[in-house]
């Protein structure tokens, strides 16, 4: 079975300490039975890991029932951003978000028109729509704001298994 490439990163990220701190005994997030029973598809994570991974997924579901701000190009589309391979929705959390965006890209000075949506319905049917063009799609929330940004890939879980890129390898994706 193919592995996704955000598995890759994951791994990555925690520390050279893997399978230390999965009990519930040692983490008292975690229940005992919950550890036990749902070992990971590709190894054994850190307890840092298995943390990250959940706190994604709060984020994830704040994001989904959360109004966002969605900046509009010439043509009433969503403003989107090429990068890696992957086009890359805007999306903003605030107007100051967005205010911070336009000035770190030299446009402050102009309007901006917007779009509010669904955090659930960017994911659902913006992405799958953006990426029926041809690109796979992801949404970057708050692009310019130092340290509060969040990347929103095209993997199952996150976007539609149409629009993912791991969808045809029978990954987990964030579910995992």
């Amino acid at each position: 079975m193919r592995r996704s490439r955000l598995s890759d990163y994951a791994e990555m990220s925690g520390p050279e300490a893997v399978g230390e701190g999965l009990s519930g005994e040692e983490n008292p997030r975690l229940p005992p039975a919950v550890v036990e029973e749902s070992e990971p598809l590709y190894g054994v994570y850190s307890s840092d890991v298995v943390h990250r991974r959940r706190e994604f997924r709060v984020l994830l579901g704040e994001f989904r029932r959360r109004a966002v701000l969605v900046p509009l190009d010439e043509d009433d589309a969503p403003l989107v951003g090429d990068f890696g391979g992957i086009r890359w929705i805007y999306a903003f959390s605030n107007e100051s978000a967005l205010a911070r965006f336009a000035i770190a890209r030299g446009e402050g000075g102009r309007k901006w028109p917007y779009q509010r949506l669904l955090g659930a319905r960017l994911l659902d049917v913006t992405v799958s729509a953006v990426s029926a063009v041809g690109a796979p799609c992801g949404v970057a929330l708050d692009v310019g704001t130092e340290g509060e940004g969040a990347l929103f890939p095209p993997v199952t879980g996150i976007v539609p298994e149409s629009a993912a890129l791991d969808a045809d390898a029978g990954a987990e994706g964030i579910r995992g």
